[in-house]
């Protein structure tokens, strides 16, 4: 059982030693060579454990997943809808160092998956998951007073667009900015009216 136990962990090192190359020298110099140094291993190691470049990024990418995943289930989901809509949502935007280098690393991994399918296929599983749970916020706040789909894909784009903007400007996305986008687009779907529209 400890040698199950230390290869698991030795794993998520070396995801964390891949995420350190490419948060300093970019993605393309996550190369098997490159991470192994980064761990301090030999390429046989590493090699061991994943045995080719492409293993280990997709493995990578897994891990920022599933570390999010991680806090978003250690949250209380009862309470009032809005609230608890709020804190989980802002468990998505970089507002700490260690969310700002996910976010960094995602955003390499989801360019790099527009031309690669093993990460184009966790890439669209992740939009799936946050639209899906974009849309049941977006119910749950304000249920048949709006058009819930229209209104899951505005709040998915802020999300979206507050992660990139963290990126691009730091500097003017700041953790406070980027709070108060977020809880302004909240209060506004409460008092939302739409029309239904037959078709």
């Amino acid at each position: 059982m400890p040698k199950i136990v230390d290869a698991v962990e030795r794993r998520r090192q070396l995801a964390e030693a891949a995420w350190r190359v490419i948060l300093r020298d970019g993605l393309e110099q996550a190369s098997v060579r490159n991470v192994a140094r980064e761990a301090g291993l030999s390429n046989g190691s590493l090699r061991h454990m994943f045995s080719t470049q492409a293993e280990l990024l997709v493995f990578a990418m897994n891990q920022v997943v599933e570390r999010i995943e991680g806090r978003l289930g250690a949250l209380d989901p009862a309470g009032d809808p809005r609230a608890t809509a709020e804190r989980f949502l802002l468990e998505l935007l970089p507002l700490d160092k260690e969310r700002q280098e996910e976010n960094l690393v995602w955003l390499a991994f989801t360019a790099r998956a527009l031309v690669d399918p093993e990460l184009r296929e966790c890439a669209e599983r992740s939009y799936d998951a946050l639209r899906a749970g974009c849309r049941r916020w977006v119910a749950a706040i304000a249920g048949d007073q709006v058009e819930v789909e229209v209104e899951a894909d505005r709040l998915h784009a802020v999300i979206d667009g507050l992660a990139v903007h963290a990126a691009t400007r730091p500097e003017v996305a700041t953790a406070e900015k980027l709070r108060e986008v977020l809880v302004r687009h909240l209060d506004t779907l409460g008092g939302l009216r739409y029309r239904v529209r037959n078709r």
